[in-house]
């Protein structure tokens, strides 16, 4: 199976509806340096092209986006990976999906975190925190609960 990237967004300003909360320039940055981040690793060879998925929230489209503009890449939208989204759903989703390409999930907290604890630990309730841009790489024979191992944990920070 391919491997699977868990991001989140970067940083959002506040407001309402949440739907329509946008980057902030700190968010901005974060999104572009994972994106030249990955488009280093793609150049390189460590990376094959990932298909990218993002939240239809506004924070994750535009965090997707500037993946998509440096890897050459097409954003497509998944509307089960909202915030509050069951973390089961995603995975049952995974398991439907063709060997290939690495799969980048662009979405939020509480669900990014409930995702990667589901895969890895077996659980939602054992999650991972994630800052804003942090991505999880995972890689698993089979997208179930606890059947992932966690490969790599990248901040913006660390780059």
């Amino acid at each position: 199976m391919p491997d699977v990237l868990i991001m989140r967004h970067g940083e959002a300003a506040p407001g309402y509806p949440d739907q329509a909360r946008r980057l902030t320039p700190r968010g901005e940055l974060e999104a572009e340096k994972m994106a030249r981040w990955l488009a280093e690793r793609l150049a390189s060879g460590e990376l094959c092209m990932p298909r990218i998925y993002a939240s239809p929230y506004a924070r994750a489209q535009q965090t997707g986006q500037r993946l998509c503009d440096a890897l050459g890449a097409l954003l497509e939208t998944l509307d089960f990976i909202t915030p509050d989204d069951a973390p089961g759903a995603v995975s049952d989703w995974l398991l439907e999906q063709p060997e290939g390409a690495p799969i980048i999930l662009v979405s939020h907290m509480p669900l990014v975190g409930e995702l990667a604890g589901l895969l890895v630990e077996g659980s939602p309730a054992q999650g991972v925190g994630f800052p804003t841009a942090a991505i999880a790489e995972l890689e698993a024979e089979v997208w179930a609960a606890g059947c992932a191992q966690l490969k790599r944990f990248t901040q913006p920070s660390q780059l």
